[in-house]
């Protein structure tokens, strides 16, 4: 607050005085502690041991499917034998060779009639089975919520503990457009009914690709 009083010949004498808050912050200021290092907190460093299975046991849990395969050739027999009634398959993955892949001159309208929607991750968390995707492997941002069904391909260990952990990787990286997606899109809002499918894919499934799988004939779960 600063105030200003006139002598009788019109000097001005300029008076300062601190208001109540600047009293408070000047304290403050003048009373830093020394700069420490960020504790280590122990809770995060989870153990890393069986997390595909617990990816697994969450996304079940909240309504999608997973199974254990050993590349994109097991992935195309699973969607010939899993989606054998969906009209329209398309796939951002270049690997997965006979299925439409996304022409991004499209007017992205022509999405609307999507069955089924195959697409990349590199970044899973096995605590609340989300999966990260970025603008670059999903290529078109509506894609991943117009499809009736999402599938996500990932590799067994692009797979982390915690969303921590995630944060760990992604935190600094330039990706622009991303978003964590788990399980199928469902609500309850309305007397406590669970709808599937309300804003977005009815049903996801997950191919997580282990370098060797011991089973010849894949199930969900991998079991």
């Amino acid at each position: 607050m600063r105030r200003i009083s006139l002598s009788a010949n019109g000097t001005g004498k300029i008076m300062i005085k601190m208001s109540s808050r600047e009293t408070i912050l000047a304290a403050i200021r003048s009373n830093q502690p020394e700069s420490s290092e960020l504790p280590e907190i122990d809770s995060f460093k989870k153990d890393s041991s069986g997390l595909m299975e617990k990816y697994i046991s969450v996304l079940e849990s909240i309504g999608g499917k997973a199974y254990k395969v050993s590349g994109y050739e097991e992935i195309l027999t699973l969607i010939k034998n899993y989606f054998p009634d969906a009209s329209r398959i398309v796939t951002t993955c270049k690997e997965l060779v006979g299925i439409e892949s996304i022409d991004l001159s499209l007017d992205v309208h022509l999405l609307e009639n999507i069955d089924l929607a195959i697409l990349k991750s590199n970044l899973g968390v096995a605590e609340n089975s989300s999966l990260w995707i970025t603008e670059e492997l999903m290529q078109e941002r509506a894609l991943p919520f117009i499809a009736q069904y999402l599938a996500v391909v990932i590799n067994k260990e692009d797979i982390v503990a915690t969303m921590h952990h995630a944060y760990d990787k992604i935190g600094d990286a330039d990706y622009g457009f991303g978003t964590f997606i788990a399980g199928p899109s469902k609500t309850a809002d309305i007397e406590q009914s669970l709808v599937l499918g309300a804003h977005g894919p009815k049903g996801m499934t997950v191919f997580i690709i282990e370098p060797v799988i011991s089973s010849s004939s894949p199930s969900p779960s991998g079991s």
